[in-house]
C-alpha cells in the first residue's frame, strides 16, 4: 500500500499533546507538510522544531476551535506558509468527567463546542476552499468507541462523538461529488495526558484488566488507519466509521 503524502498539506488540530501531536509527526514522516494547531503555543513550537529537525516542513498556529472567527484565519495562515490544505485531521477534543446531575450547562457547552462544533466549522471552511479550487481532499475526524457505546461518566463526551460520527457520514454524502472524502477513526482507550491519572488509579487498572487483551492500545496502533485515510489508497473509502480498538468494545 502506497501512502506517500509528498506534496500534500495537512492541518492537525489538538496537536499540543497526545494523539494530535503523534498524528502530526506521522503525517510529516509520510511526506506531508503539516500545520499544527492548538491553544498552547509553547508546545506547538516545540513540535514544530522537532518536525523540522527531522527534515519535515511545519507551521505552528495558535487556535481555539471553539472560536469560529479564528478558523478561517488559521487556515489562511497555514496555506500562506505551506500551500493549499488538502488533509484535515479534526482531533481537538475535551471531556468533562462526572455524573450529569453534577455538571453545568457550561460544562456541556465546553465539550460540544470543541468536539463537535469546532470540527464542523473547520470541515465546512476547508470544504468551501476545496470546492472553489475544484480539488479533492481528505477530512479525518477523530471520533471514539464512545460514538457507539456508553462510557460511564462521560455522557457529554459520548454525545459529542456520536454526533461527530453522524456528521462524518452526512458530510461525506454531501461532498462526494466534489472529490472530498470524510471519514472517522473511532479509537479505543489509549493513555494520554487527558486520562493518565485515571489509568494509574486502582479503578483505571481494573478497567484495563477487563479488556480482552488486558492492555491499553498504543498511539502507534492508529498510524496505519490514519495514513490509509490520508492517502490515495483510500480512494473508495468515504463516510466510513472505522473502529480501531483492539476489541476493547467487544
Amino acid at each position: 500500500m502506497e501512502c506517500d503524502l509528498s506534496g500534500r498539506t495537512a492541518f492537525v488540530t489538538g496537536a499540543t499533546s497526545g494523539l494530535g501531536r503523534h498524528f502530526a509527526k506521522t503525517l510529516s514522516k509520510a511526506g506531508a507538510s503539516v500545520a499544527v494547531a492548538g491553544r498552547r503555543v509553547d508546545r506547538l513550537e516545540t513540535l514544530r522544531t522537532e518536525i523540522e529537525a527531522a527534515g519535515g516542513k511545519c507551521e505552528s498556529i495558535e487556535l481555539d476551535v471553539a472560536d469560529a472567527a479564528a478558523i478561517p484565519r488559521a487556515l489562511n495562515r497555514a496555506e500562506a506558509a505551506l500551500g493549499p490544505v488538502d488533509i484535515l485531521v479534526n482531533n481537538a477534543g475535551v471531556n468533562v468527567q462526572g455524573m450529569v446531575v453534577e455538571q453545568t450547562a457550561a460544562d456541556f457547552d465546553t465539550v460540544m463546542n470543541t468536539n463537535l462544533r469546532g470540527s464542523f466549522l473547520l470541515a465546512t471552511e476547508l470544504a468551501r476552499r476545496l470546492i472553489a479550487r475544484k480539488s479533492g481532499g481528505k477530512i479525518i475526524n477523530i471520533a471514539s468507541i464512545g460514538s457507539f457505546r456508553v462510557l460511564p461518566g462521560l455522557t457529554a463526551y459520548c454525545m459529542s462523538k456520536a454526533a461527530l460520527a453522524t456528521m462524518t457520514q452526512c458530510l461525506a454524502r454531501e461532498w462526494v461529488r466534489h472529490g472530498i472524502a470524510v471519514n472517522a477513526i473511532c479509537p479505543g482507550y489509549i493513555e494520554t495526558e487527558l486520562n493518565s491519572a485515571w489509568f494509574q488509579s486502582e479503578r483505571g487498572q481494573a478497567q484495563i484488566k477487563s479488556f480482552p487483551t488486558r492492555r491499553l492500545m498504543n498511539v502507534e496502533d492508529l498510524d496505519g488507519m490514519l495514513l490509509l485515510l490520508a492517502s490515495d489508497a483510500s480512494r473508495a473509502i468515504n463516510g466510513a466509521l472505522l473502529t480501531v480498538d483492539d476489541v476493547q468494545s467487544l
